[in-house]
């Protein structure tokens, strides 16, 4: 029977138990406050603020490697932190970030995803993974590396790449979401020279970054999302991971795991003996070929084309009506960042995929059944 004393009473024994911990433990009369009672000792600690991170840092680093210094450079000087290095302070703004944030609800392969698939930002940690695991094997600065990875991809619009295809030519130049995420998107957060260099050059097609740690987070976001697209797919019944290219399957194995562990090794191994980032031609083979594969199999499927022409109508459509009604704009990034269209452009770019399906139901009359499938209705507000 439900309802009874006796039936609440464990859940509400449950809740005194956690509300009596709000105040933490003081141990004794030592004035001091501790998660739990009976914590285990620290011991003797010396302390590691920024200075002394960064002399740690420097004595550990390959020769190549970045350091980092003081508060770093950026557009807008400002203090050095007191504990954290300057990479250390870009990766946490960019982890805080309400554009990192929305990435959750961003397209990487599925619109709508299932649970298991992946989004936007569950893509981004998981190059964030790969690229610690390299740059710490070469001894590069990780920090540095993981605010790329976690950024790379802040300047996505919603809808994965069909957005490009929508917003490219609504921007002078073109559309690219690498140094759209630089330079636009993430523009408010005064990131460093190397972290703002990373993510604006993160895309194969774009200049070379700068630093290796750049280098790493190029090489980490294919390795990342090859590997996972494909298992994506395969969970969806889009594709058998059994017909994988014989090249990919021979050298580096037919499941997303045993694909990274040999990709990343590769990588290791092939750059300390290069002295530079690189893979080796046999690997990198086997990379482009499972690449070309997602991109028969899962990318231009007819399915994935109709949805793109789709969502790009949407996105354009979106645009236009904000370019009517600026008022309506919330631009990302600092006052004078963007501006005119561009500013349209940023609104629109920042959003995530349920958001522009609900706005273009509200705003344009958009009919649902012109939506991709697994949109319902616009979220509560």
């Amino acid at each position: 029977m439900t309802g009874t004393v006796d039936d609440e009473a464990p859940e509400t024994a449950r809740a005194r138990r956690w509300a009596s911990t709000m105040a933490g433990h003081v141990p004794g009369s030592s004035g001091l406050r501790q998660a739990h009672d009976g914590a285990p000792r620290l011991g003797s600690v010396t302390i590691l603020d920024r200075v002394a991170r960064e002399a740690a840092e420097d004595a550990g680093l390959a020769p190549g490697a970045t350091r980092a210094r003081g508060a770093g450079a950026r557009r807008r000087e400002e203090a050095p932190d007191e504990w954290r290095t300057c990479f250390e302070k870009d990766r946490d703004r960019i982890l805080h970030a309400n554009a990192f944030r929305r990435l959750a609800g961003k397209t990487q392969v599925f619109v709508f995803p299932s649970d298991h698939q992946r989004t936007r930002l569950t893509h981004a940690l998981e190059v964030a993974q790969v690229a610690r695991a390299i740059a710490t094997a070469l001894r590069l600065n990780v920090a540095l590396a993981e605010a790329i990875a976690l950024g790379h991809d802040c300047g996505h619009g919603p809808f994965g790449h069909a957005s490009e295809d929508a917003l490219d030519p609504l921007v002078p130049g073109g559309f690219d979401h690498a140094p759209w995420g630089a330079d636009v998107t993430l523009a408010s957060l005064n990131l460093t020279r190397e972290v703002t260099d990373g993510i604006r050059n993160h895309s194969w097609s774009r200049p070379a970054p700068a630093t290796p740690e750049g280098e790493v987070c190029a090489l980490a976001d294919r390795l990342a999302y090859t590997t996972h697209d494909a298992e994506d797919a395969a969970r969806a019944g889009v594709v058998d991971l059994g017909d994988l290219p014989a090249v990919v399957r021979e050298r580096a194995g037919a499941d997303r795991s045993r694909q990274l562990h040999a990709f990343i090794h590769d990588v290791v191994t092939t750059s300390q003996a290069a002295g530079s980032v690189a893979m080796s031609d046999g690997l990198g083979e086997a990379l482009a070929a499972l690449r070309a594969w997602n991109y028969e199999r899962i990318y231009l499927r007819p399915e994935s084309v109709r949805q793109g022409e789709m969502v790009q109508r949407l996105l354009q459509a979106l645009v236009e009506h904000h370019l009517r009604d600026p008022e309506a704009v919330t631009a990302e990034g600092p006052a004078g960042t963007v501006d005119g269209p561009q500013a349209a452009v940023a609104y629109v770019a920042g959003m995530t995929d349920r958001f522009a399906c609900a706005q273009a139901v509200r705003l344009l009359g958009w009919p649902v059944s012109e939506l991709p499938e697994g949109f319902d209705r616009p979220p509560v507000a």
